[in-house]
């Protein structure tokens, strides 16, 4: 085991964990803020990135590109959200549903084939494995990751403080009594299901110029990813009051820490064609920390609100 190439795979790492960082704070939107379990994003987690890199290859701005993803991932949000709230279909079943159709499309979108590769050399990448050392500041894949996690939180904090996003919170915390005050709970589901999907699938067009290519299953176990970011960010800054801003700003950690973690257990020696056992053990061990620390680690309440044992 050597410790420097420890050294050397962890800004790799970071910029990784960034990229999905920002998967998670989609995950984030429908996970917490709407009390909904999305699967869609395993489909528009290969949907972005296919139609970015397709869109670029067609000659079209890497910040066109982006949009076009966006977009893409909103769509793909709406049709999960008319399945919950128009057919009744309940919201895991809708996401599974839109996922299984979004394989056909995504191979459409990729002519038919199942990945589709760009060269860093021949076209102007936002961000890409290349761009981690020996890069001019401003191209710098953690420095420009940074920045767009940065302008991102900015504009959902700034959302959410607005009526609309406040009765899209309302609507996650107590849908039953945001109906009483006269919210269209379902118009909010449908936006929350096409924000978060739009961000799923920009972070996708994003990673799929970090990797250099659009795969079809690009998105396999992306939702496990993103739920484990939350998770991580819940068990390191669960017990830090910070406002709305820093629990986005947590969960983009938490994905960082994700693959930090997985870049650690493979340095020790295990093997890489078992990464997929090893990414299910590492969140199964998250997802797991609060059950056990609320079992096992907290003190019981006596009558009275006295806590001392």
């Amino acid at each position: 085991m050597n410790i420097i190439a420890l050294l050397n795979a962890l800004p790799g790492a970071c910029a990784q964990g960034l990229i999905w960082g920002i998967m998670a704070i989609g995950v984030f939107i429908t996970y917490r803020i709407l009390d909904l379990a999305d699967l869609t994003v395993d489909g528009t987690m290969c949907t972005g990135g296919a139609v970015c890199i397709m869109m670029m290859l067609s000659g079209h701005s890497v910040w066109v590109s982006l949009l076009a993803a966006f977009l893409a991932g909103m769509l793909a949000g709406f049709v999960t959200g008319v399945l919950h709230t128009f057919l009744g279909i309940p919201a895991i079943l809708a996401g599974i549903l839109t996922q299984l159709g979004l394989y056909s499309i995504n191979l459409r979108i990729m002519a038919n084939k199942a990945n589709q590769a760009i060269a860093v050399d021949k076209y102007d990448l936002l961000v890409s494995l290349r761009y981690i050392r020996d890069v001019p500041l401003y191209k710098n894949t953690l420095l420009v990751a940074i920045v767009i996690i940065v302008i991102l939180i900015g504009l959902l904090y700034w959302f959410f403080g607005t009526e609309l996003g406040c009765s899209i919170r309302a609507t996650g915390s107590n849908p039953h009594m945001s109906r009483a005050q006269g919210i269209n709970t379902d118009r909010n589901k449908i936006l929350g299901l096409m924000l978060s999907n739009g961000i799923v699938a920009f972070s996708s067009g994003l990673f799929a110029q970090y990797q250099g290519f659009a795969d079809i299953n690009a998105g396999r176990g992306a939702i496990v990813i993103g739920l484990a970011a939350v998770i991580i960010a819940q068990v390191l800054f669960g017990r830090i009051r910070g406002n709305f801003a820093f629990k986005l700003f947590s969960v983009a950690v938490g994905g960082v820490v994700y693959y930090l973690v997985l870049q650690v257990v493979l340095w020790l020696g295990l093997n890489a064609n078992d990464l997929k056992l090893i990414s299910a053990v590492i969140v199964a061990v998250f997802l797991s920390i609060p059950h056990l620390k609320e079992k096992y680690f907290s003190h019981p309440v006596r009558k009275g609100g006295d806590s001392r044992a």
